[in-house]
């Protein structure tokens, strides 16, 4: 037999009645509702990162050197990637400043030789002479003919008279001479000396005319003043002393001219 304890009286229970009751008296458990869920942390957006750009690795034209290297570069090889498809200049030596060179040779200058500087000399005298002479033939010519009427009216007076060779005819005579002489120097001597230190004659033997302390072409002045105590001297039939006294002077073998114009012939 069955016993139903919620049916104490014992009447048959309807099928289905106890058991809907019995369900009924439990509810069923209450369903959260998705709106009620707990929000789920949102990812917060990544910081943007700076994008290297790709550089493609450059293509060498030599192969890869084997061996012990692991497959690297060789040296050469990796000067020629430095250089890229530049052409690599061959190598040449250093050149030397020509400044400098030219000072170093300055420098180096000692004193000519007393044989080169006197051929030089002489040279530079029969250039002079030359040209001076063909400016002084006519002029000398005139004066000789003045100085000669005079003799001979001197003789036809029938008296005792002095005759002097230098007097106003003869003495512009002179002077024009001395002015073909001077101009002449300074154009052939004088200014070849201040510009390049040499004149023809020291051209053709090899040698300078220079300033002691600087070893460098003498100032006009000084050239002017050098060719002036060398010619008047000379003129006045002294000058050979002058020129005589480098043989005796040391280091710089200078003659009277080389001193007055504080310069040295060089070699």
């Amino acid at each position: 037999s069955f016993h139903n304890p919620s049916n104490p009286s014992g009447a048959p229970a309807r099928p289905g009645f106890g058991a809907g009751k019995a369900a009924a008296a439990q509810p069923p458990a209450a369903q959260p509702p998705a709106a009620a869920a707990a929000p789920q942390p949102q990812p917060r957006p990544a910081a943007p990162q700076a994008v290297a750009p790709v550089v493609p690795p450059q293509q060498s034209a030599a192969p890869m050197a084997s061996g012990a290297g692991g497959g690297q570069s060789s040296w050469a090889q990796q000067v020629h990637q430095l250089a890229g498809d530049q052409p690599v200049a061959p190598w040449k030596p250093p050149v030397e400043d020509p400044f400098q060179a030219a000072a170093r040779r300055q420098a180096a200058a000692r004193p000519a030789g007393l044989g080169k500087r006197f051929a030089a000399r002489l040279v530079d005298t029969l250039v002079v002479g030359a040209v001076t002479a063909a400016a002084a033939v006519p002029f000398g010519t005139k004066a000789a003919d003045h100085v000669q009427g005079k003799i001979d009216a001197a003789k036809l007076s029938g008296r005792t008279e002095t005759v002097w060779l230098l007097d106003g005819t003869t003495g512009l005579y002179l002077g024009i001479v001395l002015a073909v002489l001077l101009v002449v120097g300074v154009l052939y001597e004088v200014l070849p000396t201040a510009r390049w230190g040499r004149t023809l004659g020291k051209k053709l033997f090899g040698l300078d005319v220079r300033d002691i302390e600087g070893h460098e072409p003498p100032a006009f002045g000084a050239a002017l003043r050098r060719w002036l105590v060398y010619t008047v001297p000379g003129l006045l039939g002294i000058g050979i002393v002058g020129v005589a006294w480098c043989l005796f002077d040391r280091p710089w073998h200078q003659c009277w001219h080389d001193k007055a114009a504080h310069t040295f012939v060089a070699g």
